[in-house]
């Protein structure tokens, strides 16, 4: 009779679409977290270099620590969207600018879940007034075999980080990234 029950109970948590149908039926479709309005409301911005962990240079990036941030600056400047301002007192926003050496596992088994984490950049969006980080944005950085392809790589993932950016704060408060 246990066993009887047991499959009468399989069969009507399979038919119905599992637990996980269950759960989904409770949240909404339309429930999408809306995009701070400071975002894109925002005209002045203070970029902050937040640093850059050590081991990344000079191999496998050319240059110094400071290579991204002043690449990610260029990158603001020639996009002119926002007035980058000296002072954080005269900034709406201020845009702090990490570039991480994630440590890891060295050569790990990926049929395992796990993997050697890639340098990346995080940007990280605060309110100047409220101080409170507002969104962060982060990417990785490819690796490569030759040292140009590094570089090529590096400023591929600045590019990456301000167009995401761009994508970011043109949407309408509301609307999903």
């Amino acid at each position: 009779m246990s066993r009887l029950l047991f499959y009468l109970g399989l069969i009507c948590l399979v038919g119905s679409g599992g637990p996980s149908a269950a759960i989904a039926q409770d949240t909404p479709a339309a429930a999408v977290a809306p995009v701070p309005p400071g975002l894109s409301a925002g005209k002045k911005v203070f970029l902050s270099n937040g640093g850059g962990d050590s081991g990344l240079f000079p191999h496998p990036f050319s240059g110094n620590q400071q290579r991204g941030y002043d690449s990610f600056y260029a990158a603001m400047t020639r996009w002119g969207r926002y007035e980058l301002v000296n002072d954080p007192a005269e900034a709406d926003l201020v845009f702090e600018l990490h570039l991480i050496a994630p440590s890891g596992p060295a050569n790990a088994d990926k049929s395992k879940g796990a993997s050697d984490p890639l340098p990346m950049f995080r940007l990280v969006i605060f309110d100047r007034k409220t101080h409170y980080a507002l969104w962060a944005l982060t990417t990785a950085i490819e690796r490569a075999a030759l040292q140009k392809t590094h570089d090529r790589n590096f400023d591929d993932a600045v590019n990456t980080l301000i167009a995401n950016l761009k994508v970011l704060v043109t949407q309408k408060a509301g609307q999903m990234p």
